[in-house]
């Protein structure tokens, strides 16, 4: 009996599971950020590849 009480108020497999979704969440806000940022800068170099073959 006092093993099933032991059971029913362990909170790690919560806890792991609450960390394991917060760990998801940052993964996918850093490749969203990631690929925004990689967005912008390929326009950017490509901007500039252009104005650079104009010039020369």
């Amino acid at each position: 009996m006092s093993s099933l009480k032991r059971f029913l108020k362990n909170e790690d497999g919560a806890t792991a599971i609450e960390y394991g979704l917060i760990a998801a969440l940052i993964g996918v806000a850093i490749i969203t950020a990631v690929g925004l940022v990689g967005s912008g800068l390929n326009t950017t170099f490509n901007t500039i590849s252009t104005k650079l073959s104009a010039a020369g």
